[in-house]
């Protein structure tokens, strides 16, 4: 398990809706479509509290299911919604998911990128080995390993990822999380989109699962613009409003 000091999980949120976001300004031709990229333990429903409003700003949006079984297969997975989307796209990924897009975000499709509380790896660079260069987090204390496995305690969610979320929310995070392989969390990056696609950074700064000062260091020197929200690791669950608007304002730049 000592192996594990450095692994990170993404849960699963409740549906509900937000209200009172400014609107984009319309760009030239058809808006991008919105791919969203979860991470471990959740699926696309973790995006729920962003779709709903999304979707009524004109936005086509795709949740992307991950198996989260390899990098390899969650870019396949995300290169699937791309090809789904017909056109322009944004992708955004929270945590694990910022992996996902920096590989995936390479298809020139890809227009601009969205890193939420997310690892945003250089080339050769793993999730192991950016948590080395940072403050350790409290992630290996809540994990559970079975048969290959692993998965997030109860007291995890609680005290590590939705520390500011209800005590009905976190418990549906626990109970729907999904199992994902280790070996996501050690595998090396190939691609680094950030370096050739605008890219946009909201900084979790009560984070226990990504220090925020590594989520800091890689905003900058993707050259992103980043907001930073106080909130635990899941900011489109407890600042839904926030992420989204970020996510409209990357949106609106496309075609300017």
């Amino acid at each position: 398990m000592k192996k594990l000091a450095f692994l990170f999980v993404i849960p699963l949120f409740l549906l509900t809706s937000s209200s009172g976001v400014a609107q984009p300004q319309t760009s030239k031709g058809a808006k991008p479509t919105i791919v969203l990229v979860h991470g471990a333990w959740a699926d696309g429903s973790s995006w729920n509290k962003q779709i709903r409003p999304l979707v009524a700003a004109g936005y086509k949006v795709i949740a992307v299911q991950n198996p989260t079984t390899s990098l390899a297969d969650d870019v396949a997975a995300t290169m699937v919604a791309i090809d789904r989307a017909g056109g322009e796209v944004i992708l955004v990924g929270h945590s694990w998911g910022g992996c996902v897009i920096s590989e995936a975000g390479a298809d020139p499709r890809v227009k601009a990128l969205v890193y939420v509380a997310a690892f945003a790896p250089d080339k050769g660079e793993s999730i192991g080995s950016l948590n080395q260069t940072a403050a350790p987090t409290e992630v290996s204390k809540f994990l559970l390993e079975t048969k290959g496995s692993l998965a997030l305690t109860r007291e995890g969610v609680a005290k590590v990822f939705a520390a500011d979320a209800s005590a009905e929310e976190q418990e549906l995070i626990f109970v729907v999380q999904p199992p994902a392989s280790p070996k996501i969390f050690t595998e090396v990056a190939v691609n680094a989109a950030w370096k050739t696609k605008p890219s946009w950074f909201v900084v979790a700064s009560d984070d226990k699962a990504i220090d925020p000062e590594l989520q800091k260091t890689m905003a900058k020197r993707a050259n992103a613009k980043t907001t930073i929200i106080k909130a635990s690791h899941v900011p489109m669950l407890s600042k839904p409003t926030e992420v989204l608007n970020v996510i409209l304002s990357a949106a609106a730049s496309v075609g300017k």
